[in-house]
């Protein structure tokens, strides 16, 4: 993996107060490789600076003193490897984000997946790097929908998603399913009203959409443990932190993960290329059909 060339002046310019004896472009540089090893995820040289303050308080508490030496701790402690890439991670989201995918999940999808159910099939989605939870809640309100009778019967019915992250923090917040009563504002009124209550000064999801989730810590780059299709997935605004050869191998396995006829939503910014074009075919803005059904 390489860096940016200008890596050295970025020490210069953008670096004081901070001792090279205590961190310089080497660290930066075996930081970056490290991240982009385990989790797939590009460090160019102008992150040297937030490298810094996210890692700091871990070198601290160490107790190591230096980021060299840190970095030589964290290759043979997989806890504290753990812990550096849980504080490199991004988890920035927000509820109903990129509305246009909810709205064609909930007239095109939606009613494919209640077919498939009064057929007694098995609904299975997912929403892969789910962060703090407020893509896959909003996720789920739409497909409980409007009618609150009809989605506690839906509720009830062998619907599961799977909602993953690499990040340990952001799968407990999103398991907790705490938020500020301000951070839905974004939701349709009456799926909030729905699906949600108020504690205080929290939005509280409500239990018919918390039991259709299940969290659990995964590394996109790594094995897979799932073995049955799913009928939609959701991996928004994560590949846009790998290079082109990881965004490639993730949106092929991506597509080998949906069931024919199912649909795969990404990042506004991102798109599918790669072996994955042969399987999916583009049916909205980022919104896309694997084919086959």
């Amino acid at each position: 993996m390489s860096t940016a060339p200008d890596l050295a002046s970025t020490f210069a310019d953008a670096m004081p107060g901070i001792s090279p004896g205590v961190y310089d472009e080497r660290d930066f540089r075996a930081v970056a490789a490290i991240v982009y090893r385990e989790a797939g995820i590009m460090l160019p040289s102008g992150k040297a600076m937030l490298v810094y303050s996210r890692l700091a308080p871990l070198v601290r508490a160490s107790g190591l003193g230096t980021f060299a030496a840190y970095i030589r701790h964290v290759e043979v402690d997989a806890g504290e490897l753990r812990k550096t890439i849980n504080a490199l991670t991004t988890n920035h989201t927000f509820f109903y984000r990129e509305a246009h995918h909810f709205e064609h999940f909930a007239r095109v999808a939606r009613p494919q997946l209640l077919a498939d159910l009064n057929h007694g099939e098995a609904v299975r989605m997912w929403s892969a790097g789910c962060s703090s939870g407020e893509e896959v809640f909003s996720l789920t309100m739409t497909m409980l929908g409007h009618d609150r009778h009809e989605g506690a019967q839906i509720a009830r019915r062998d619907i599961r998603i799977l909602a993953s992250d690499i990040a340990d923090h952001a799968l407990k917040k999103a398991s907790e399913g705490r938020y500020g009563v301000s951070d839905g504002d974004a939701l349709p009124a009456d799926l909030r009203q729905n699906w949600t209550g108020t504690l205080g000064k929290e939005m509280v999801i409500g239990p018919e959409a918390r039991s259709l989730v299940q969290f659990k810590r995964l590394n996109l780059q790594g094995e897979w443990p799932m073995r049955r299709p799913f009928q939609v997935i959701f991996c928004r605004n994560v590949m846009i932190y790998f290079d082109q050869p990881t965004k490639d191998r993730l949106v092929a396995r991506l597509a080998e993960a949906l069931s024919p006829g199912g649909f795969l939503y990404i990042g506004h910014s991102e798109r599918v290329s790669g072996p994955a074009e042969a399987l999916l075919e583009p049916v909205g803005p980022t919104i896309y059909h694997r084919r086959g059904r």
